[in-house]
């Protein structure tokens, strides 16, 4: 359908119409007839009328209300019947693919005229793919997602396996090999830490955090004890369906009674006489993705052996069952509560060593936590930027809300916290690049576990700063604070999974505590 043609129109021929019933407006130089939209307004025919726009020029008041994507709506777009002569619009829609420039607003390898000692050109380059992809396929589907609850769409997923996205967020490894990544632009031998950060980072963008633990985050997480412990018939019958997104792996570990205390858990496993299956009794909760599990997909489980904690990859088929938990936040992420009754597998499904489970979790925990991390760290930089854009459009007392000096200590505190963390989780993914998978999980856990626990207490608190700056706006679930608020309701969840931030601490002091010198002295 072609568009409409625009009329030009002065300022002086809009201010005849500000009267009942002939009521135009102007916002960034477009004129907008709300003649008969004044009584449809969502917020009633007196906001129009008490602000008196009327034939006047109305962003400040409109921008300070609402969000620029309002206008692009088509309800709202077709109001709009001319534009102010000789004026030029001056702000746009955000293009697809397009780094932001307000300060702050992306990590300091991507600002203008900043530098790295860890990024390449094809990092560069694979991150502008990334975002493009993300922006025209992730971000619309994750907003609508999240409205109605549902799973992530199949095209995405789908659309996801033609550039080997699936197999991306593993990380680096063999089970890249012989796959075009991102369309070639980088290479599977070519493929590091950096390249998988890009794209945690990315998919955080969308603000959508229940989306994106939907999104196969369980397979993220339930996939690795797999590649890294399993014999070869269980890698190859297993892995190619999950990398092509074909089918999902969930990681099954936290109990009711168990959660970060891996060695409590109840689960059992014992053997069958003849020593060729297990028999599984038991219970896991808060399991990602896990109502998204369907018959033949598998769950990564750890079980109490007769020889300690074993580490077993479950089918799901016959007394296997999983129920619906409502958490916080949204459904889209299949939480789930898992009961295992007298479920039979064959003992080719043990990962790693019988009684050798703690090394395996222990292993897979410090790409999950780092994987977190960067999540956390892109999120948190979204809600600044959030509220960077906010202090400065919307008035308070005659002048911009970054004017007072309390909001401006808040956007100081956010800042520095996001720094900090970006740049210690850089700094540990460089280790990470330059160690081996058995290395990192002697030298990078107590590390790991603290950088976590960093990011995940300065999100709480800069979730508090963002409710306490944007006011009734942040705990609004729909219009300008909506981002503010599923944040904030969110944000506890990333404290929590992937061991409790007290855990974690005490985890990362321990393990400095076991490396102190003997003769060390004051």
């Amino acid at each position: 359908m072609a568009s409409k043609e625009l009329k030009t129109f002065s300022r002086e021929d809009v201010a005849h119409h500000n009267k009942d019933g002939d009521l135009w407006i102007i916002i960034d130089s477009k004129v907008y007839d709300i003649s008969r939209f004044r009584d449809l307004h969502p917020g009633g025919a007196s906001v129009l009328l008490d602000e008196e726009v009327g034939g006047k020029d109305a962003t400040e008041a409109f921008y300070g209300l609402h969000r620029h994507e309002v206008l692009m709506k088509p309800q709202y777009a077709r109001l709009q019947m001319g534009v102010i002569a000789g004026e030029a619009a001056v702000i746009h829609s955000r293009v697809v693919g397009e780094l932001s420039k307000v300060p702050y607003a992306e990590p300091t390898w991507l600002s203008e005229g900043y530098h790295s000692p860890y990024y390449t050109d094809n990092h560069r380059r694979f991150q502008k793919a990334v975002r493009k992809f993300m922006d025209e396929v992730i971000t619309p589907d994750a907003l609508a997602r999240e409205e109605d609850g549902k799973p992530p769409s199949q095209s995405v997923i789908e659309a996801m396996s033609k550039i080997n996205m699936h197999a991306m967020r593993m990380g680096p490894g063999k089970h890249l090999q012989g796959m075009e990544l991102m369309g070639g632009i980088v290479k599977p031998e070519e493929f590091d830490y950096f390249h998988e950060l890009i794209i945690t980072q990315e998919f955080a963008r969308s603000g959508c955090r229940g989306y994106g633990d939907g999104l196969m985050a369980g397979s993220v997480i339930g996939l690795p004890p797999v590649l890294n412990f399993g014999s070869k018939a269980i890698k190859d019958k297993v892995v190619p369906d999950v990398l092509s997104g074909k089918k999902l792996i969930c990681l099954a570990i936290s109990e009711a009674f168990a959660g970060s205390d891996v060695a409590g858990l109840k689960t059992t496993a014992r053997k069958t006489e003849d020593g060729k299956y297990w028999i599984i009794n038991g219970s896991k909760k808060w399991i990602t993705n896990g109502t998204q599990v369907e018959i033949g997909f598998s769950f990564t489980v750890g079980c109490k052996t007769e020889d300690g904690f074993t580490v077993i990859l479950v089918e799901r088929g016959e007394g296997v069952e999983t129920k619906s938990i409502k958490t916080s936040y949204s459904p889209t992420a299949g939480t789930a509560f898992v009961t295992f009754d007298n479920v039979k597998v064959p003992i080719e499904n043990t990962l790693g060593p019988e009684g050798g489970g703690i090394f395996v979790i222990l292993s897979n925990f410090n790409h999950e936590r780092w994987v977190m991390t960067c999540s956390s760290a892109r999120s948190q930089r979204f809600i600044v930027e959030e509220c960077l854009k906010w202090t400065n459009q919307r008035k308070a007392f005659g002048k911009p809300l970054h004017s007072q000096a309390v909001i401006r200590s808040k956007l100081a505190a956010m800042i520095s916290r996001v720094e900090s963390v970006q740049n210690w989780l850089e700094n540990l993914t460089y280790q990470m690049n330059n160690m081996s998978y058995k290395e990192q999980a002697s030298k990078l856990a107590g590390p790991i576990g603290l950088l976590k626990m960093r990011a995940t207490h300065s999100a709480q608190e800069t979730a508090a700063d963002a409710v306490q700056v944007f006011g009734g706006r942040g705990i609004t679930r729909t219009g300008m604070g909506s981002f503010i608020e599923h944040y904030h309701r969110t944000v506890p969840f990333d404290a929590i999974l992937g061991g409790a931030e007290d855990v974690l601490a005490d985890l990362g002091v321990r393990q400095a505590i076991r490396a102190i010198p003997k003769n060390a002295r004051l």
